[in-house]
């Protein structure tokens, strides 16, 4: 899946972006702040980059010029997004290496036109490799050659996932997975009925046996989004990333497999739930070396919502509560929740 990072200090133009790309079938990271977007290049590698030309600290040109800088960016496909008054700028801007600009105001179609003719130069296809995504944090959703699979059976669905969690499985072990009210013959029989509507859903070489094994065929290929936010959660772990990847990271957790309750289903959302709750926990530090208290508190909030009884959540949510001589300091030192109020 091709990778787009946009720059832009407007939140209400990097969402619009974020919305249409990633609808596109793009993986969209974003920046309202382009030192802290050079940052994030340190440790990620777009396919693409959009920058706004006007922006505080640093404008869209000089931005543009630092990442020329890099030898491992210099050829990086670019496109300047400037308003008409800004004109003036695009020809400095295509001297300094941009290979486009989409002026402001833009639909839509302009947005996907421009990103789409420089991913074709570039040699890049939207859903690369095999087109199957796989969705599970907050939803349930599998596209396969750019369209949503519409599933023969719930369990279908349920089995795709559990076998991409789990690369190989034997059939007793699957079906004692998602069936272990069932005794050995019944589940059996729902496994193989359920592995027939999966195969049905996607194609008949979608699941391959051997040596009694089962496992999804290599040329499905899925980008699964588990995978994605358990790889960055690791870097995150490791310093890695930069506060405003980090923010982007945590917003990506949800609900593992809403709707379905197999015990192996709970343990994985045990599992990315202690990840959630270490990503909020990096978070937090990171906003307090970066001076933001305030958002600190929000992920101390946050991590306090998954699990109330953490004491090192409330410590840090008291002290940066009363860095902002906020009145809440004294609930939270109580340990008292009001989670129906938010951060202004």
């Amino acid at each position: 899946m091709p990778r787009i990072l946009v720059v832009d200090d407007d939140a209400a133009i990097v969402k619009l972006i974020s919305v249409i790309l990633s609808r596109a079938g793009h993986e969209v990271r974003t920046s309202n702040h382009p030192v802290e977007a050079l940052d994030m290049l340190k440790v990620f590698t777009p396919d693409l980059i959009i920058s706004d030309v006007v922006m505080p600290y640093m404008t869209g040109l000089e931005f543009l010029e630092k990442v020329r800088d890099h030898d491992h960016l210099s050829a990086m496909p670019f496109i300047l997004l400037s308003s008409h008054a800004e004109r003036s700028d695009v020809r400095r801007g295509m001297n300094l290496g941009a290979d486009d600009y989409l002026p402001k105001p833009f639909t839509p179609a302009d947005l996907t036109t421009a990103v789409d003719a420089r991913m074709r130069r570039s040699g890049l296809n939207v859903q690369a490799d095999s087109g199957t995504q796989a969705k599970a944090l907050g939803t349930a959703q599998v596209f396969w050659q750019r369209q949503q699979v519409s599933w023969v059976s719930r369990k279908a669905l349920e089995l795709f996932f559990y076998l991409l969690e789990h690369k190989e499985v034997t059939s007793w072990e699957a079906a004692e997975a998602l069936w272990p009210e069932k005794d050995e013959s019944r589940a059996s029989s729902l496994f193989h009925t359920t592995l027939h509507r999966l195969r049905k859903s996607l194609n008949n070489e979608a699941v391959v046996s051997q040596n009694r094994k089962y496992a999804l065929a290599d040329d499905l290929k899925p980008d699964y989004d588990v995978q994605r936010y358990e790889l960055l959660a690791g870097q995150a772990e490791q310093g890695s990333l930069g506060f405003e990847e980090l923010k982007e990271l945590v917003s990506q957790y949800g609900t593992f497999l809403p709707g379905a309750d197999s015990p192996w289903v709970d343990d994985v959302r045990a599992r990315l739930e202690q990840t959630q709750m270490s990503l909020l926990g990096v978070s937090a530090q990171a906003a307090i070396t970066a001076g933001k208290p305030k958002e600190a508190a929000q992920f101390y909030q946050r991590a306090l919502s998954i699990d109330p009884m953490s004491e090192q959540d409330w410590q840090g949510l008291t002290a940066a509560l009363e860095s902002m001589n906020d009145p809440r300091a004294r609930l939270a030192a109580q340990r008292e929740a009001w989670w129906t109020v938010d951060f202004d």
